[in-house]
């Protein structure tokens, strides 16, 4: 179980679904269509001495989260958290979304996001 919330930090719970379900995964990147809610933790502090409980204490909050997961994440939610986590929030549409990416036709993005498709790093 996380440790209670420090006080600045809180949970959003942010309900999806509705049109958003009813468009077809491949019309869009957004792929996870599925989700009734969107969940994720804020942590907010300024003193650097306080790093690792803030880290600490959303991390254990998203594992407490887990299993009552897709396994999907809004790509704008995205921290440094890996290639696989990037390939969760296209799903489906991942690899189309890194073909088209890397093709003739658009080579490179060089002023996007490290969070899409066939842009991120490994860590």
């Amino acid at each position: 179980m996380p440790a209670a919330a420090p006080s600045e930090s809180l949970l959003v719970l942010q309900h999806v679904g509705g049109a958003i379900a009813r468009v077809p995964t491949g019309e869009t990147p957004y792929a996870n269509r599925n989700a009734l809610y969107d969940c994720f933790p804020v942590a907010i502090w300024d003193d650097p001495a306080d790093d690792e409980a803030h880290i600490r204490w959303a991390r254990d909050l998203w594992e407490a989260m887990r299993p009552f997961s897709t396994g999907g994440v809004y790509a704008n939610k995205l921290g440094e958290e890996g290639t696989e986590r990037v390939q969760a929030a296209f799903g489906a549409n991942y690899a189309k979304l890194a073909a088209v990416k890397t093709s003739a036709i658009r080579p490179t993005f060089p002023s996007e996001s490290e969070h899409q498709a066939g842009n991120e790093r490994s860590r």
